[in-house]
């Protein structure tokens, strides 16, 4: 499998430490970026990383901490991601680097990138989106779906997809129904899955490791299904 490289980056004052994947053949290509969970910079996304070189993508895995940190003690990374949520203006530059960062590696198409998240991560891809910034499409998995600065009307560029379990209960339905208002109103081209069954988390294997946080559960069969949704979608906005 393709390996990752350290690349450094900043935001804010904070020495950021993205992990980098690419295709072995040379570019230009399209890039994603991928954004991680509230424990920081993990196995999930970096796996998912090497995944999307595989299939031809350039991916940075970025880093929303600094260091590249990664905190299995999930309280831990929790108070960092609160601390960013406290400043939403802060948060969302946060990806904006990340997002700079990966369009400015050698080998990419600048016209064609997206992005995809996870858990906090998902609600990260959806403030890139917010931003207007140019990002072609974002993808949420069992991501946070409210926001301090909501989407203006005609600022979403990229095309929107959600995926997200109704036993999820940090995306209850008041969420998810806000969430399609939000982009509705915007005028946005969005779309949204609810899997009936999908908890917290469903795409991460070590879902079972975190047992101080309520509703999160890994489900092999929408990890599978949601990834297939998530590449068809970089595959007709990508290529």
């Amino acid at each position: 499998m393709t390996g990752l490289r350290t690349i450094d980056y900043g935001h804010d004052g904070h020495a950021l430490q993205g992990q980098l994947a690419t295709p072995a053949v040379g570019g230009p290509h399209p890039a994603v970026l991928v954004m991680h969970d509230a424990r920081g910079l993990g196995e999930l996304v970096r796996r998912r990383a090497q995944a999307l070189a595989e299939l031809g993508y350039v991916a940075l895995a970025a880093d929303m901490y600094g260091g590249g940190v990664f905190h299995a003690d999930a309280p831990q990374g929790g108070t960092l991601m609160h601390a960013l949520h406290d400043e939403p203006g802060r948060l969302r530059g946060r990806v904006l680097a990340g997002f700079e960062a990966l369009k400015a590696q050698p080998g990419v198409d600048p016209a064609r990138i997206g992005a995809i998240g996870f858990c906090f991560g998902g609600q990260c891809v959806l403030e890139l989106a917010r931003s207007g910034a140019d990002v072609k499409s974002v993808v949420s998995f069992h991501g946070l779906l409210t926001s301090a600065l909501p989407a203006r009307p005609g600022a979403v560029k990229a095309k929107v997809l959600v995926l997200t379990g109704a036993r999820d209960p940090y995306a209850p339905p008041d969420h998810v129904d806000g969430l399609r208002e939000e982009m509705t109103r915007a005028g946005a081209d969005w779309q949204v899955t609810v899997y009936g069954e999908g908890w917290h988390a469903f795409t991460d294997p070590s879902a079972s490791e975190m047992t101080n946080i309520p509703g999160v559960r890994y489900d092999p069969l929408l990890d599978k299904l949601s990834w297939a949704q998530a590449m068809a979608m970089l595959e007709a906005t990508l290529r």
